[in-house]
């Protein structure tokens, strides 16, 4: 007699036995059905049917950068109960010195975030979104999870970017976010 390691059945040499009978197989099929679809992103969260979160602008960075560096940022995100995609760039001058000239230049790429939204949550006008992003610059890595909270409205409204360990207050200065 030998060992089957497939299924660790003790079998008789020259014997063939299936592993699995036809019902044994649809268990196998059912059960990894049902671990693929566990395995998908899931959108948990509070928002109804058909209800969206966007929003895209320019925003300044409360406080700035290290040394009272300037640091403006361009974003754009959407979700709903399915996802979304989230996208923002940190742009700050090229000297990092904010008594220099060229410290109102917003050239050089401090930090870009790119990421999927997993879940949204909305209650009284903000929606708080969260996912996992590659971020290249300050915080760099893959795979980070991200939580951005804002605030629905124009120019003035506020939101909150997390990410790497890092946290960001930030101001719209120019664009909308909007939850539907």
């Amino acid at each position: 007699m030998e060992w089957n390691t497939v299924s660790n059945m003790r079998l008789q040499t020259g014997t063939s036995r299936p592993l699995l009978g036809g019902a044994g197989w649809a268990g196998v099929v059912l059960a990894l059905s049902l671990a693929a679809a566990a395995a998908l992103p899931v959108s948990a969260g509070n928002v109804r049917d058909g209800q969206t979160v966007a929003g895209a602008g320019k925003t300044i960075i409360e406080g700035g950068g290290r040394g009272l560096v300037p640091v403006t940022t361009v974003l754009a995100f959407h979700a709903n109960g399915q996802g979304g995609a989230f996208e923002c760039l940190a742009l700050m001058p090229p000297v990092a010195t904010s008594f220099s000239p060229e410290s109102g230049d917003f050239e050089v790429n401090a930090m870009y975030v790119t990421g999927q939204v997993t879940s949204v949550y909305v209650r009284d006008g903000t929606a708080v979104l969260h996912g996992t992003a590659t971020v290249t610059g300050m915080g760099a890595g893959t795979n980070m999870p991200f939580t951005f909270t804002v605030k629905a409205g124009g120019p003035g409204t506020t939101a909150t970017l997390t990410v790497s360990g890092l946290t960001f207050h930030e101001i719209l200065l120019e664009g909308q976010v909007t939850i539907h």
